[in-house]
């Protein structure tokens, strides 16, 4: 399945332009603006899953993060992030790794995912995610977690995915995560169609526990 995964998505950056696909962002607004919100003074690590060829990571840079991490199945998604960036590339950890199987080389304050967890429609792959995120993410730490919204589309870049909303996610995250926030957005594709997401924030927690835990 991870070899699967990692095809496609090498297949979907070497044939098409990154403002070609469908979750691609000339400004990633509600991403940034729940991570400055975060940590208002750029002084937290930030890892994002499935980063990809997003701009997130240079309009991070241009707020003053200096612990960044970006990781992705894709070498093809990353070289192009590092392309665009130039020699401000240097400032960023690069990691080619899939979320569901990599070992986490050390913690991070932010956890931030648009548009990677809700690909893993299997359940031992979110729970090796689930379980990786556990083990990255700090005490106290924050997860910002985007997902299609219940009224979002059922599938993406050709392949099935699951829809959320905060607290089916927060479910699926099971004991150790709080729910602190979550708000809809509505993303608009370079050809002009509208998806229905939802971003939602837990808090890494290990005091939390939850009755059940489902998709």
């Amino acid at each position: 399945m991870q070899g699967d995964r990692q095809s496609h998505w090498e297949n979907v950056y070497t044939s098409k332009n990154e403002t070609e696909v469908s979750w691609f962002e000339q400004s990633p607004g509600p991403s940034l603006q729940i991570i400055t919100e975060l940590a208002p003074d750029a002084d937290l690590s930030v890892i994002d899953i499935g980063g990809g060829a997003s701009r997130l990571v240079d309009a991070l840079i241009e707020k003053g993060f200096r612990d960044l991490t970006v990781l992705d199945l894709s070498a093809a998604a990353l070289d192009a992030a590092k392309t665009r960036l130039g020699a401000r590339a240097a400032e960023v950890h690069w990691l080619v790794a899939d979320a569901t199987s990599w070992t986490p080389p050390g913690t991070y304050d932010i956890w931030h995912d648009r548009a990677a967890f809700h690909f893993l429609t299997e359940e031992r792959d979110r729970a090796s995610y689930i379980e990786r995120m556990k083990r990255a993410l700090r005490t106290g730490g924050h997860a910002v977690m985007a997902t299609f919204a219940p009224d979002g589309p059922e599938r993406c870049s050709g392949l099935s995915i699951v829809r959320y909303d905060a607290e089916s996610l927060g479910r699926t995250l099971g004991d150790g995560f709080e729910l602190v926030g979550s708000r809809p957005h509505a993303h608009v594709t370079p050809w002009g169609s509208n998806q229905s997401f939802q971003f939602s924030v837990f808090r890494r927690d290990e005091s939390i526990r939850h009755p059940t835990r489902q998709a």
